[in-house]
C-alpha cells in the first residue's frame, strides 16, 4: 500500500464516503507522535496510523497522511476541508458534539503517576500517597491542572515541581523517572504504557484523574463516513489485528533491557562468537567489512535468534525490514533463511557506507551508517541537515549529529524547513550506535580477524 505524507493541503470541498470511495482514498489528519504516527527505518509506524491503515485496506482505501502542527489545528483542519478523518484521540465533549461526529477507533483515558518500581522502591499504591511527595510535570499542561486539584481534594501536601522548557516533553520526565533523576511525574496512560515497554522499571497503574472518552473524528456533514467507521471498530475491537497492534505498541518490549552496555549473555570459545560465524567470514571478505563487526550487529538486533522479529517487523539474524530486503531483492519469508539474511544485512551496511563515502573518517562513516541502519537513512538525513543548518559537523556523530537526531523528539526541531521525515525517538539509536561499536571492539580485541 503506498503512503503519501504531506504537511499542508489547501483543498476545502468537503466529501462524504461515496466521494471517498469514488477518489480511492482517505485524507488522514493526525500528529507526528509516538502514538500516532512516525517513521521508523523509513517506514511508517503508530497504533493510530496501523489502525487506520487496517480500515483503508477493507475498504479498498489507500490513506494520505495529513500532519498537523497541534490538537488546535487538528479541528481547523478537518473542518476546512483538508482531511476526511482525524486519526487520534479527541476528547469526547458536548462542545465539540455540536460541530462534529465522533467515530471509529474510541478509547477511555485517564492520567497515571508515572514511578520507578525497583525492588528498593516502595510503590504509591492510593493517592493520598503522594502527600509529602514531589511529582514533577510540564508547566501550563493539564497534568499540572490536575495535580493542583487533587492537592486541593487532599487538603494540600503534595510538593508540585513545575519543568518550564521549550527541549523537555511528557516523555523527558518519564526518562527521567526511570533514571532515578526526578520521583514522579504524570502523564496519560496510553503515552504512559508506550513508554513502560521502552522503561520496564516503571510503574503506571495508579490513576489520578477521572477516565475521559475519546475517539476519532469526522466532519458533521459526513455521516455515512462516521457509520463506515463506527460498523469497522465493532467488528475489530475484539478481532486479531487489532488486539496484536494493541500488544505491539503497548506491551512488547521495545529499547534496551541491559544496565550495562558490556553485559553480554555470548560465550567466546576458541575464537568463535556464533553458529554463523562462517557466513559472517564470507560475507565480511566479500564486502570488505569486518565480519566482527557483522557479528556485533547482529547480536544487537537479535542476540543471534534467527527466527526472531522485533516490535516493528525487523526480521532474523540482522534486523531486516521487509521493505529493504524487498529492495535488495529478497522476500520476506527468506529473510528467516540465515545465510540469505546475513547477506542482506551487510549488503545493506555496504549501501549505506557507500552514501556516506564524503565523510572523511572512517569511524565516523561508520557510526553515521549504524545510526541510519538503526532509525533509518530518512532520519539521519534530518539530523544531518539540521547540525549544518545550526553550527555543527555533519560528518561527526558524537555531540553533532547525535544531538540533533535527539532533538528530532522536539516539536521546534521535527517541523524545521530542512527536515523531512517528521517526529522521531532517537534513545535506541543513539544507545545501538554506542553498544554496536563497543561489543565490535571487544570482539577486536578476543577474537582473531
Amino acid at each position: 500500500m503506498s503512503l503519501f505524507f504531506i504537511t499542508v493541503c489547501n483543498k476545502k470541498r468537503v466529501h462524504d464516503y461515496p466521494q471517498i470511495i469514488q477518489g480511492d482514498t482517505l485524507r488522514v489528519i493526525t500528529l507526528n507522535t509516538s502514538t500516532s504516527f512516525f517513521l521508523y527505518r523509513d517506514q511508517p509506524m503508530g497504533y493510530h496510523y496501523e489502525m487506520v491503515r487496517d480500515f483503508c485496506n477493507q475498504h479498498g482505501l489507500v490513506p494520505k497522511i495529513i500532519v498537523a502542527k497541534n490538537n488546535r489545528e487538528l479541528i481547523s483542519l478537518l473542518q476546512l476541508g483538508v482531511g476526511d478523518l482525524i486519526a487520534y484521540n479527541i476528547p469526547v465533549t458536548n462542545a465539540l458534539k455540536d460541530s462534529v461526529l465522533f467515530a471509529g477507533l474510541q478509547h477511555i483515558t485517564h492520567q497515571v503517576l508515572v514511578q520507578r518500581s525497583l525492588r528498593t522502591d516502595t510503590l504509591i499504591t492510593d493517592v493520598t500517597g503522594l502527600v509529602g511527595k514531589k511529582v514533577t510535570v510540564m508547566g501550563s499542561s493539564k497534568y499540572r491542572d490536575r495535580l493542583e486539584n487533587l492537592n486541593v481534594e487532599l487538603g494540600g501536601g503534595i510538593q508540585i515541581e513545575t519543568a518550564y522548557s521549550d527541549t523537555l516533553t511528557v516523555e523527558d520526565l518519564i526518562r527521567s523517572v526511570s533514571r532515578g533523576e526526578i520521583a514522579y511525574t504524570v502523564a496519560d496512560n496510553d503515552l504512559a504504557r508506550l513508554n513502560q515497554t521502552y522503561f520496564r522499571n516503571l510503574d503506571v497503574n495508579l490513576s489520578v484523574s477521572f477516565e475521559q472518552r475519546s475517539s476519532w473524528v469526522v466532519r458533521k456533514n459526513s455521516p455515512i463516513l462516521a457509520d463506515s467507521l463506527k460498523s469497522w471498530f465493532e467488528r475489530k475491537s475484539t478481532a486479531p489485528l487489532f488486539l496484536r497492534v494493541e500488544k505491539r505498541y503497548f506491551e512488547e518490549t521495545k529499547g534496551y533491557l541491559h544496565t550495562d552496555r558490556l553485559s553480554y549473555s555470548e560465550i567466546l570459545h576458541h575464537g568463535i562468537i556464533s553458529p554463523f560465524d562462517t557466513w559472517f567470514k564470507q560475507q565480511g571478505q566479500r564486502l570488505k567489512i569486518d565480519w566482527r563487526l557483522l557479528a556485533s550487529i547482529s547480536w544487537q538486533e537479535s542476540t543471534f535468534e534467527t527466527e526472531g522479529e522485533s516490535w516493528a517487523g525487523a526480521i532474523g539474524l540482522m534486523g531486516l525490514m521487509p521493505a529493504t530486503a524487498a529492495s535488495l531483492g529478497v522476500s520476506r519469508d527468506e529473510l528467516f533463511d540465515p545465510e540469505t539474511n546475513i547477506r542482506i544485512g551487510a549488503e545493506y551496511l555496504k549501501y549505506l557506507l557507500a552514501i556516506f563515502s564524503s565523510v572523511p573518517d572512517p569511524m565516523e562513516r561508520m557510526k553515521l551508517s549504524l545510526a541510519a541502519y538503526n532509525g533509518g537513512l530518512g532520519h539521519l538525513s534530518d539530523a544531518r541537515a539540521l547540525a549544518e543548518k545550526y553550527g555543527a559537523d555533519k560528518n561527526v556523530w558524537e555531540g553533532n549529529v547525535e544531538k540533533y537526531i535527539q532533538l528530532k523528539r522536539l516539536e521546534q526541531y521535527y517541523t524545521d524547513p530542512v527536515c523531512k521525515n517528521g517526529y522521531f525517538r532517537a534513545d535506541e539509536t543513539i544507545n545501538y550506535v554506542q553498544n554496536v561499536i563497543d561489543r565490535w571492539r571487544f570482539y577486536q580485541e578476543t577474537v582473531p580477524q
